[in-house]
């Protein structure tokens, strides 16, 4: 497993830098985190999140987070790729599966966004 950049849209956030109750965010920045939050927003989502970012082994195979749900196998990847255009989550192609793991750089900035300093 190699750890993946950091998606552009989450380091200009962080050069925000800014917990909310310390000063107002930067109307790009609100777009940017109100877009994660809509991805979280959703009770499936939320819950494929907290599978992949408490795996073991720090990914999850699809066909591991699948048969935790009575949703068809498209329904899931699309809930796992609005997770991964927000960028939460990233994945890798091994074969036939695709294996995911969260992005702790984003969680991170999730986390230092909602801390009250």
């Amino acid at each position: 497993m190699t750890d993946r950049a950091v998606p552009p849209d989450v380091v200009s956030l962080s050069a925000d830098g800014v917990a909310l109750t310390v000063a107002p965010l930067a109307a790009s920045s609100a777009t940017e985190f109100a877009a994660m939050f809509k991805a979280l927003g959703d009770p499936v989502r939320l819950r494929l999140l907290s599978m992949i970012a408490s795996a073991a082994d720090g990914e999850i195979c699809v066909c591991d987070l699948s048969s935790a749900f009575h949703l068809t196998g498209p329904t899931i990847s699309h809930h796992l790729r609005i997770l991964r255009e927000a960028g939460l989550v990233d994945s890798d192609r091994r074969g036939t599966w695709v294996y995911y793991r969260a992005v702790p750089a984003t969680l991170i900035l999730l986390a230092g966004l909602l801390h009250k300093s």
